[in-house]
């Protein structure tokens, strides 16, 4: 069972950037629609950005539009997401999966955006 190992959270001042980084290992990577979930503290967990196997199709969240950037590297078996413009709504652990949860979760990482 492929689990994802997420990294690059950290604690950031409203305004500031991250770049998270999700990793898996095997050649099967490629071959998946990948995406970025958040869950915040009490909340459920919600969707944040999607992008196709071949990286050419990306979709984000409207709360997320315009700050979030997903990108992947299929020879490093990486997906990005690179976070500008952070809010204090941003504050949440980030992870990986399929698009439709196929993959264990992981850990996650820790994102925590002060005012």
């Amino acid at each position: 069972q492929v689990r994802p190992v997420e990294s690059g959270g950290g604690l950031v001042q409203t305004g500031g950037s991250l770049k998270l980084a999700c990793a898996t290992s095997g050649r099967i990577f490629s071959a998946y629609f990948i995406s970025w979930f958040r869950q915040a503290p009490g909340k459920e967990r919600e969707l944040v950005a999607t992008i196709s196997d071949s990286g050419g199709t990306t979709n984000y969240a409207d709360s997320v539009k315009g700050r979030f950037t997903i990108s992947r590297d299929n020879v490093k078996n990486t997906v990005y997401l690179q976070m500008n413009n952070l809010k204090p709504e941003d504050t949440a652990v980030y992870y990986c999966n399929t698009r439709t949860m196929s993959f264990s979760w992981g850990q996650g990482t820790q994102v925590t955006v002060s005012s």
